[in-house]
């Protein structure tokens, strides 16, 4: 049985705020550590008004510490935003808090839009610098040497692992030349999920850190007592992805009963293609769609995500989830 894990992004509501959505994210992730998630992790993102997981690492250390067992960590950083020492700085002192709890995954999408990006002033026009900055942010952890003339304090010699981030060849490739495990975005972008698998697999090499190719691939879960409820349940992150692509990203609207009076048909397509690795209905239908879904793809582990409106439908979806698993490996 492959471990699932969780990929949040603190999302904020419709008539609620970032504190609501941080004290969610924080009730969320204890729930998962005790339903025994191996991971919790949180992405970056910028200028979302849905999504408040900007300061990534300052909320990876909120939930490592009201947390137990559950690995905490990036899902990811996206070092375009950051020079390589700070990023190795941060989690440095993330594993020295939380030893052996700590993941730093690595993307190199800004995660916002081009104005947001030049704000954050790094190197958005020139991204092709991210195989140059994650082999300085490796170089970081390494113990330190006599006569090193720059070092993370903390950081070096921590055993933080290390994740490439992708949704396309591109970190296939980086990741299975740098023997990294390798997370593929595929709850939003599946259209490559093969292809970069088989290239990954194919083109790995062994490294210090990692023996044999280790992936995880994302899947958007959403389970409820029927099949009827999880598909309007679906259809607030079914109304963001067509918000944003019209312009007007804006906080996780409520359910509606019926969303084909919400999108155009070929807003549809495009939404329908984009969250084609999706999985919901009730418990056994959703253990059956997860089962399908590895027995497909052979990922190493699972990488559970859902921005579902009513925060108690939201716990209750992950839970049934990760009972449906372990109840079809019993059975």
């Amino acid at each position: 049985m492959i471990p699932l894990s969780i990929l949040d992004l603190a999302p904020v509501c419709e008539g609620s705020d970032t504190t609501a959505a941080f004290a969610n994210m924080l009730e969320l992730a204890q729930q998962a550590d005790e339903l025994g998630y191996r991971r919790f992790w949180l992405a970056e993102h910028h200028n979302m008004p849905g999504i408040a997981s900007a300061a990534t690492a300052v909320l990876i250390g909120h939930v490592a510490g009201g947390t137990q067992r559950i690995r905490v960590g990036a899902g990811g950083i996206m070092l375009p935003n950051h020079a390589p020492l700070q990023a190795a700085e941060q989690f440095g002192t993330l594993a020295s808090l939380y030893p052996d709890r700590i993941d730093l995954g690595l993307g190199r999408a800004p995660g916002t839009d081009q104005p947001t990006a030049r704000a954050l002033r790094r190197y958005f026009d020139s991204a092709d610098q991210f195989p140059q900055d994650v082999r300085e942010l490796l170089h970081y952890f390494e113990p330190a040497q006599p006569g090193q003339a720059v070092q993370a304090v903390p950081g070096a010699g921590l055993r933080v692992p290390v994740w490439i981030l992708g949704s396309s060849l591109f970190g296939a490739r980086l990741a299975a030349s740098l023997g990294l495990p390798y997370a593929f975005a595929s709850h939003f972008a599946p259209d490559s999920m093969d292809e970069a698998l088989a290239v990954y697999r194919r083109d790995f090499r062994e490294s210090a850190t990692l023996k044999r190719p280790h992936a995880m691939l994302a899947l958007n879960v959403v389970a409820s007592e029927s099949e009827a409820e999880s598909r309007r349940l679906f259809t607030s992150q079914q109304q963001s992805f067509v918000n944003l692509r019209r312009g007007n990203p804006g906080r996780i609207p409520p359910p509606v009963d019926d969303i084909d009076t919400f999108w155009q048909p070929h807003e549809k397509v495009g939404v329908e293609r984009a969250l084609a690795c999706t999985v919901l209905g009730d418990a056994q239908q959703v253990g059956e769609g997860i089962a399908a879904f590895v027995d497909r793809h052979q990922p190493d582990e699972l990488l559970l995500t859902a921005n579902i409106y009513d925060h108690r439908a939201r716990l209750r979806s992950f839970e049934l989830a990760m009972q449906a698993w372990h109840a079809r490996h019993a059975a």
